[in-house]
């Protein structure tokens, strides 16, 4: 069997503990979650091969990433070439739409998007309820962001790891939000801040994602 780039990034994934109020977004043993991972597979897939940018958030939202599986896509935005959920919990969400209003202007490769704690976070038993996740929770989700910046600098051409040194262009970190800068951090990985386009920062997220687009932050 042939070896992706990505192999090591499913692996983190799958080994992220699962607590009783939160969802494991990406199990290969219910048909919603194998929508959600052929539908992460095929953003990786298009949008990862290219990317010199990864955008990390805290945690995936119920009107969102929970019901596509692609991180910062809602129904509303989710694109012809992935699955459709069937029974969607929410057709849109708000910070999603603010996201890929960002990325539709932007200029040069997009971003990988991606969520420090990848598992849904709820307030049980209400599934449809995002909230913060743990401390614990953050630390198990870091090495699968690590994973994943490992592959898209290996893409890259740029050594693995967070002192990674090669010939190519390496792949710029930014957190959206304090708190996914904060679990970067912990984590060994020195990532930019934005602020987060929900409770009112849309404004402000769209300010200084364009101000990174056009390498003035």
């Amino acid at each position: 069997m042939a070896v992706d780039v990505f192999d090591p990034f499913w692996a983190a994934l799958d080994a992220v503990p699962v607590a009783p109020d939160a969802e494991a977004l990406y199990d290969v043993g219910t048909a919603d979650g194998r929508l959600r991972r052929a539908n992460l597979a095929t953003y990786l897939d298009t949008v990862g091969r290219s990317a010199t940018m990864l955008l990390v958030a805290e945690a995936p939202g119920w009107r969102g990433m929970a019901n596509t599986g692609v991180p910062f896509t809602s129904m509303r935005e989710l694109g012809p070439e992935y699955l459709v959920p069937p029974e969607p919990t929410a057709p849109w969400e708000a910070s999603s739409r603010v996201v890929q209003a960002v990325l539709e202007e932007w200029s040069g490769p997009l971003p990988v998007a991606w969520a420090v704690f990848p598992h849904h976070p709820f307030a049980a038993p209400d599934r449809l309820t995002n909230r913060t996740p743990r401390p614990a929770e953050v630390r198990a989700g870091a090495p699968v962001a690590l994973a994943l910046l490992d592959a898209l600098r290996t893409l890259r051409g740029v050594g693995a790891g967070t002192g990674a040194a090669g010939g190519g262009t390496d792949v710029r970190v930014v957190a959206v939000g304090r708190k996914a800068q904060g679990a970067l951090a912990l984590a060994g990985i020195d990532a930019v801040a934005v602020r987060h386009p929900a409770q009112g920062g849309a404004a402000q997220f769209t300010a200084e994602m364009r101000a990174l687009r056009d390498g003035t932050a």
